[in-house]
């Protein structure tokens, strides 16, 4: 069974900086991507940035220069390292992998999430 499990969220000022994780675990044949969304409350979650066959990143226009994701393949592991925060990045963030496990079909999975409160 897959499963992704998150760490890393927790209570910052503005200005400073968080590192989440998220790894996937279980009998995984391919990763296709892996990235982080975010929901706010009364808002919609929305992506925030997402790795793709390892290499190419996407970033939502918000936390561009201040967010970098990047991808442990070895650990089946991405992390979303968080610099400059603002307190509009409060939101439970989740991270979302489309994956092929073993001896199945392809398919999205997703985390439990993760709370990031940025306040002084």
């Amino acid at each position: 069974q897959v499963k992704l499990v998150e760490s890393g969220g927790g209570l910052v000022q503005p200005g400073g900086s968080l590192r989440l994780s998220c790894a996937a675990s279980g009998s995984i044949a391919s990763i296709y991507a892996m990235g982080w969304y975010r929901q706010a409350p009364g808002k919609q979650r929305e992506l925030v940035a997402a790795i793709i066959s390892g290499s190419t990143t996407n970033y939502a226009d918000s936390v561009k220069g201040r967010f970098t994701i990047s991808r442990d393949n070895a650990k089946n592991t991405v992390y979303l390292q968080m610099n400059s925060l603002k307190p509009e990045d409060t939101a439970v963030y989740y991270c979302n992998a489309d994956l092929r496990p073993t001896g199945s079909a392809r398919k999205y999975y997703w985390g439990q999430g993760t709370q990031v409160t940025v306040s002084s």
